[in-house]
């Protein structure tokens, strides 16, 4: 062990050490040869062999003889000690040397790991950082990804909203190419929205007129409606005249047939009889009927202008209350209460000049 690494350190890479203590260049004097001091037994063996040589019987030695080689053997071992103390010594630096320099080399050692380690650390702090960075530049070309789909789909909704627009500004054009030329019909419909309202104020003035015509036929129909109420009134009494003369004239009748001397009339038709003729005229039962038909056709006249509701009231108020019955009725008129008599006659004259709608009281 004593002799390795004698010479002086190695420099290290990169320049030595700044602070660190250089190992000594001077060598111990007992560091080489082939050994230290020879044993103190061998020093009295080489004095006994060298006592011995004189042959013969030793004598023993004297009491200063002793001391002396007494003290040469102390001084022996003190020398022996002194080299051993010395070679301990010189072993001692070779050992603190070795010490040094392997402290020195595990302190470079460790400087050397330490050093790794922190460049070691920074490269996996930079290759972290780069890892980070990396993941939110991937993270963003996901996000600008997504984001150019976003702006893909809106460029396709922008362009669907340009052709909208486009078909509505198309549309538009035509409208106000359609509302232009209307805009220039606007004076032939203003003369013609002038001629309609001329021809409504004709219209209305008409109107007017006829209101005015109609109340009127009304006041007139009025009057004739009193009229007529009257001449029914005197008809009634006319026929009340007509059925006293009827009785009459069948009492007369009766007071001839109890007479069996008097003659009938052949009006009768009874030839075997000699009643004496009717004293009134066979004609009596046509000409009141003639006088009535004579007093309808008057009415009709008379109440042309009024309304038909009212005269057919009237006429069948004078139907209903007609008791007059004439005797035969051959060669005289269907004039009487019957249901075809007056409405038929009434229903030609509604479909006369008269005309009904006319009849109706203004609004």
């Amino acid at each position: 062990m004593s002799a390795r690494n004698r010479g002086p350190p190695l420099p290290v890479k990169g320049g030595a050490h700044v602070g660190l203590p250089q190992p000594p260049l001077q060598e111990s004097p007992f560091a080489r040869g082939l050994g230290g001091m020879p044993h103190p037994s061998l020093f009295k063996e080489m004095r006994e062999s060298h006592y011995s040589l004189g042959g013969g019987p030793r004598q023993p030695p004297s009491h200063s003889a002793i001391i002396k080689e007494h003290l040469a053997a102390q001084h022996d071992e003190i020398q022996a000690l002194l080299v051993d103390n010395q070679r301990f010594a010189a072993t001692h630096v070779a050992l603190r040397q070795e010490l040094e320099v392997a402290q020195y080399e595990l302190q470079r050692d460790d400087n050397f790991a330490r050093s790794f380690h922190a460049e070691k650390e920074l490269q996996m702090r930079e290759f972290y950082e780069k890892s980070v960075k990396t993941e939110h530049e991937l993270h963003a070309v996901n996000a600008m990804r997504a984001e150019l789909m976003q702006v893909h789909m809106d460029i396709k909704e922008l362009t669907a909203l340009r052709q909208d627009l486009t078909a509505q500004v198309q549309m538009m054009t035509q409208d106000l190419s359609r509302i232009t030329s209307d805009l220039q019909k606007i004076p032939a419909i203003k003369a013609e929205i002038e001629g309609l309202r001329r021809e409504m104020e004709q219209t209305r003035a008409a109107i007017e007129h006829e209101k005015k015509a109609f109340a009127e036929s009304f006041e007139h129909g009025k009057v004739m409606e009193n009229k007529l109420i009257s001449m029914a009134r005197e008809m009634e009494k006319l026929r009340a005249e007509l059925a006293n003369a009827e009785k009459r004239a069948h009492a007369a009748a009766a007071a001839a047939v109890g007479n069996p001397g008097v003659s009938y009339n052949a009006n009768y038709g009874n030839p075997e009889l000699g009643y004496q003729g009717n004293p009134y005229s066979g004609s009596y039962s046509v000409m009141p009927s003639n006088s009535l038909h004579q007093a309808s056709s008057l009415l009709y006249c008379l109440a042309a202008p009024l309304s038909f509701s009212v005269v057919s009231k009237a006429m069948k108020s004078l139907g209903s209350r007609s008791t007059f019955a004439p005797t035969s009725t051959e060669g005289y008129p269907q004039y009487g209460t019957g249901p075809g008599a007056w409405g038929s006659y009434d229903s030609q004259r509604a479909q006369g000049p008269y005309d009904a709608q006319r009849a109706q009281p203004p609004r």
